[in-house]
């Protein structure tokens, strides 16, 4: 019976402190949540913002204690590394920012864990904050009107593609077709454009609408969307 209380008792093991684990574990709820207030606020993915956001105080508190339980045990860290080559997570994580928060926070549990409580604070609130300062001057700074989707829809017979590019051209810095399609009824035609300032493509969608009366006519920011 001793052997076994000495197998468990190693001499590697040092005791935890409750209140600074409870004060570790607060800290890291509230960093949890400025992360996620963070990320619906400046966030840009196209999945629900609010629902992942939910799921980073359970990934920082838990690697929290994780460490902090795994720290005071030689034997518990090998075991800990075994554990972790058998999970598999069978929901991928596609949008590269949603990744990028997930492992902030699990960087916020690791130092929280280790008792490193100020540096933790400090890094996690200067790496907010140089995020929120990027978005802003990316934001301020991009060229607009790249990489736009323009889709005319007319509900006319005999027309040209050509003059619907012709006029649209006037306008633009690039037009590609991507997509064009007639009927005795209609012609649908999907246009890649580029353009520098907002008022061209006012002038093109008013001109267009000038010559045909029946038309409808999109256009998608495809910059602004994340990769898939």
């Amino acid at each position: 019976m001793d052997e076994i209380v000495k197998i468990f008792k190693s001499s590697n093991s040092v005791d935890i402190s409750m209140y600074a684990l409870i004060f570790n574990l607060i800290v890291g709820y509230l960093l949890s949540q400025l992360i996620a207030i963070h990320f619906k606020k400046f966030g840009s993915t196209l999945s629900s913002r609010a629902e992942f956001s939910q799921v980073l105080p359970f990934i920082l508190m838990t690697t929290l204690l994780i460490i902090t339980i795994v720290k005071s045990s030689l034997a518990l860290s090998l075991g800990l590394v075994g554990a972790l080559s058998i999970v598999r997570f069978r929901t991928p994580i596609k949008e590269p920012e949603e990744l990028a928060y997930l492992f902030l926070a699990i960087a916020c549990g690791l130092g929280l864990g280790a008792n490193q409580v100020l540096e933790t604070v400090v890094s996690v609130v200067i790496i907010l904050g140089a995020v929120v300062t990027y978005k802003h001057g990316t934001n301020k700074n991009e060229i607009k009107g790249k990489n736009i989707y323009l889709t005319i829809r007319i509900e006319q017979k005999n027309v040209q593609l050509k003059t619907i590019v012709d006029l649209v051209n006037v306008y633009v810095d690039n037009i590609n077709l991507r997509r064009s399609s007639s009927t005795a009824d209609y012609f649908n035609a999907t246009f890649m454009i580029e353009f520098k300032k907002v008022n061209d493509l006012d002038d093109a969608i008013a001109d267009i609408k000038k010559l045909y009366e029946n038309s409808e006519i999109t256009f998608v920011d495809q910059s602004q969307l994340p990769g898939i």
